[in-house]
Protein backbone atom coordinates (compact mmCIF):
# COMPACT_ATOMS: atom_id res chain seq x y z
CA UNK A 1 0.00 0.00 0.00
CA UNK A 2 1.29 3.38 -0.71
CA UNK A 3 0.04 6.74 -0.04
CA UNK A 4 0.07 9.96 -2.52
CA UNK A 5 2.70 13.35 -1.84
CA UNK A 6 1.76 16.20 -3.96
CA UNK A 7 5.04 17.47 -5.05
CA UNK A 8 6.41 20.88 -6.51
CA UNK A 9 9.72 20.64 -8.84
CA UNK A 10 12.06 23.96 -7.49
CA UNK A 11 14.91 25.87 -8.09
CA UNK A 12 18.02 25.77 -6.60
CA UNK A 13 19.26 29.05 -7.11
CA UNK A 14 19.34 31.83 -5.46
CA UNK A 15 19.71 29.93 -2.00
CA UNK A 16 17.28 31.99 -0.43
CA UNK A 17 14.31 30.59 -2.02
CA UNK A 18 14.82 28.05 0.51
CA UNK A 19 13.87 29.95 3.32
CA UNK A 20 11.08 31.52 1.08
CA UNK A 21 9.31 28.21 0.85
CA UNK A 22 9.99 27.33 4.50
CA UNK A 23 7.94 30.52 5.73
CA UNK A 24 5.31 29.44 3.40
CA UNK A 25 5.11 25.93 4.88
CA UNK A 26 6.62 24.17 2.24
CA UNK A 27 10.23 22.16 2.81
CA UNK A 28 13.12 21.67 0.13
CA UNK A 29 13.46 18.36 -0.56
CA UNK A 30 15.39 16.13 -3.30
CA UNK A 31 14.58 13.22 -5.05
CA UNK A 32 16.53 10.38 -6.80
CA UNK A 33 17.39 6.88 -7.17
CA UNK A 34 15.42 4.04 -9.21
CA UNK A 35 14.90 5.58 -12.95
CA UNK A 36 14.78 9.10 -11.79
CA UNK A 37 17.74 11.91 -11.93
CA UNK A 38 18.60 13.49 -8.99
CA UNK A 39 15.39 16.10 -9.10
CA UNK A 40 15.11 19.16 -6.52
CA UNK A 41 11.58 19.28 -5.18
CA UNK A 42 9.12 21.01 -2.50
CA UNK A 43 6.57 19.66 -0.53
CA UNK A 44 4.00 20.91 2.20
CA UNK A 45 5.60 20.31 5.38
CA UNK A 46 2.11 19.19 7.18
CA UNK A 47 1.58 17.07 4.62
CA UNK A 48 4.28 15.29 4.94
CA UNK A 49 3.99 15.15 8.34
CA UNK A 50 0.37 13.68 8.65
CA UNK A 51 1.26 11.19 6.33
CA UNK A 52 4.60 9.88 8.36
CA UNK A 53 2.41 10.18 11.62
CA UNK A 54 -0.29 8.07 10.17
CA UNK A 55 1.66 5.59 7.96
CA UNK A 56 5.14 5.48 9.87
CA UNK A 57 8.57 6.80 8.25
CA UNK A 58 8.55 3.44 6.13
CA UNK A 59 5.43 4.02 4.00
CA UNK A 60 5.99 3.59 0.41
CA UNK A 61 5.36 7.60 -0.87
CA UNK A 62 4.22 8.04 -4.59
CA UNK A 63 4.77 10.98 -6.36
CA UNK A 64 4.66 12.90 -9.89
CA UNK A 65 8.02 14.44 -10.92
CA UNK A 66 8.57 15.71 -14.33
CA UNK A 67 5.09 14.07 -15.53
CA UNK A 68 6.32 10.10 -14.22
CA UNK A 69 4.36 8.69 -11.09
CA UNK A 70 7.08 7.21 -8.94
CA UNK A 71 7.31 5.87 -5.80
CA UNK A 72 9.55 6.70 -2.79
CA UNK A 73 10.89 5.76 0.75
CA UNK A 74 11.55 8.66 3.48
CA UNK A 75 15.54 8.50 3.20
CA UNK A 76 17.19 11.06 5.29
CA UNK A 77 15.16 14.24 6.88
CA UNK A 78 17.01 16.61 8.49
CA UNK A 79 15.23 18.86 11.32
CA UNK A 80 15.97 22.24 12.95
CA UNK A 81 17.54 21.55 16.20
CA UNK A 82 15.64 24.21 17.86
CA UNK A 83 11.93 24.10 16.46
CA UNK A 84 12.11 20.62 15.39
CA UNK A 85 10.81 21.88 11.85
CA UNK A 86 11.99 20.21 8.80
CA UNK A 87 14.58 21.96 7.31
CA UNK A 88 15.38 19.57 4.00
CA UNK A 89 14.28 16.08 2.95
CA UNK A 90 15.27 12.97 1.10
CA UNK A 91 13.36 10.64 -1.00
CA UNK A 92 14.96 7.92 -2.96
CA UNK A 93 13.01 6.51 -5.81
CA UNK A 94 12.53 2.70 -5.34
CA UNK A 95 11.59 -0.39 -7.47
CA UNK A 96 9.09 -2.18 -5.88
CA UNK A 97 9.93 -5.83 -7.64
CA UNK A 98 13.18 -5.05 -5.73
CA UNK A 99 14.46 -5.88 -1.99
CA UNK A 100 15.37 -2.71 -0.05
CA UNK A 101 17.07 -2.08 3.40
CA UNK A 102 15.42 0.42 5.91
CA UNK A 103 15.92 0.43 9.99
CA UNK A 104 12.88 -0.37 11.79
CA UNK A 105 12.03 0.21 15.42
CA UNK A 106 12.64 -2.91 18.08
CA UNK A 107 8.95 -2.99 20.18
CA UNK A 108 9.80 -5.19 23.10
CA UNK A 109 5.90 -6.52 24.04
CA UNK A 110 5.02 -8.47 27.48
CA UNK A 111 5.93 -8.49 30.91
CA UNK A 112 8.97 -10.31 31.67
CA UNK A 113 9.02 -13.16 34.66
CA UNK A 114 12.39 -11.54 35.89
CA UNK A 115 11.11 -8.23 36.42
CA UNK A 116 8.43 -9.45 38.19
CA UNK A 117 10.68 -11.74 40.34
CA UNK A 118 12.37 -8.20 40.77
CA UNK A 119 15.04 -8.21 38.07
CA UNK A 120 15.62 -5.21 35.96
CA UNK A 121 14.80 -5.22 32.49
CA UNK A 122 17.62 -3.68 30.10
CA UNK A 123 16.97 -3.20 26.59
CA UNK A 124 19.74 -2.91 24.07
CA UNK A 125 19.11 -2.57 20.93
CA UNK A 126 16.51 -0.31 19.73
CA UNK A 127 16.31 -0.61 15.62
CA UNK A 128 17.41 -3.59 13.48
CA UNK A 129 17.99 -3.35 9.56
CA UNK A 130 15.44 -5.11 7.70
CA UNK A 131 15.37 -5.92 4.21
CA UNK A 132 12.11 -6.21 1.92
CA UNK A 133 10.30 -4.81 -1.13
CA UNK A 134 9.31 -1.86 -0.29
CA UNK A 135 5.49 -2.40 0.38
CA UNK A 136 6.27 -5.31 2.93
CA UNK A 137 8.96 -3.05 4.79
CA UNK A 138 7.85 -3.16 8.84
CA UNK A 139 7.58 0.38 10.35
CA UNK A 140 8.36 -1.88 13.76
CA UNK A 141 9.32 -5.29 14.48
CA UNK A 142 7.73 -6.48 17.91
CA UNK A 143 9.91 -8.65 20.28
CA UNK A 144 8.06 -11.08 23.16
CA UNK A 145 9.69 -10.50 26.36
CA UNK A 146 7.27 -12.37 28.49
CA UNK A 147 9.49 -15.80 28.77
CA UNK A 148 12.87 -13.68 29.74
CA UNK A 149 14.27 -14.96 33.49
CA UNK A 150 16.68 -12.99 35.00
CA UNK A 151 19.58 -13.68 34.08
CA UNK A 152 17.88 -14.54 30.35
CA UNK A 153 18.45 -12.85 27.19
CA UNK A 154 17.34 -12.20 23.68
CA UNK A 155 19.14 -11.65 20.88
CA UNK A 156 18.30 -10.91 16.91
CA UNK A 157 19.22 -15.03 16.00
CA UNK A 158 16.11 -15.46 18.45
CA UNK A 159 13.45 -13.52 16.47
CA UNK A 160 10.77 -16.12 14.27
CA UNK A 161 11.51 -15.81 11.11
CA UNK A 162 9.08 -13.45 9.03
CA UNK A 163 7.80 -13.85 5.53
CA UNK A 164 7.65 -10.83 4.68
CA UNK A 165 10.75 -9.57 5.36
CA UNK A 166 14.31 -10.39 6.60
CA UNK A 167 16.46 -9.06 8.99
CA UNK A 168 19.84 -8.30 8.30
CA UNK A 169 21.00 -6.92 11.85
CA UNK A 170 23.96 -9.45 12.79
CA UNK A 171 22.17 -12.28 14.76
CA UNK A 172 24.55 -12.20 18.04
CA UNK A 173 23.45 -8.61 18.92
CA UNK A 174 21.66 -8.31 22.34
CA UNK A 175 18.02 -7.03 22.14
CA UNK A 176 17.37 -7.13 25.73
CA UNK A 177 17.99 -8.85 28.84
CA UNK A 178 16.65 -9.42 32.84
CA UNK A 179 19.74 -8.83 35.16
CA UNK A 180 19.63 -8.80 39.02
CA UNK A 181 18.44 -5.21 40.31
CA UNK A 182 21.89 -5.09 42.12
CA UNK A 183 23.72 -5.52 38.74
CA UNK A 184 21.85 -2.97 37.15
CA UNK A 185 22.39 -0.19 40.02
CA UNK A 186 26.52 -1.20 40.44
CA UNK A 187 26.18 -0.55 36.01
CA UNK A 188 24.23 2.80 36.56
CA UNK A 189 26.80 3.94 39.24
CA UNK A 190 30.09 3.22 37.60
CA UNK A 191 28.82 5.29 34.37
CA UNK A 192 28.28 8.17 36.61
CA UNK A 193 31.36 7.86 37.94
CA UNK A 194 33.03 8.51 34.32
CA UNK A 195 34.05 12.18 33.36
CA UNK A 196 32.25 13.58 30.68
CA UNK A 197 34.36 15.21 28.22
CA UNK A 198 33.22 17.74 25.82
CA UNK A 199 33.61 16.95 22.32
CA UNK A 200 34.82 13.49 22.70
CA UNK A 201 34.03 11.30 19.96
CA UNK A 202 32.52 7.76 20.72
CA UNK A 203 34.56 5.03 19.45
Amino acid sequence: MSVSLEVKERAVRPRSLRNQLRHSGQVPAVVYGYEIESTPISVEEKELTKILRDNGVNAVITMTVGGKKINTLMYKAQLDTFTGQMKHVEFLAVNMKEATEVEAEIVLVGEAVGVKSGGVLAQNLYNVLVSATPDKLPERVEVDITDLAIGDAITVADLPKNNDYDIITEAEEQIAAVVEAQAAEEETSEEAAEPTVIGEKEE
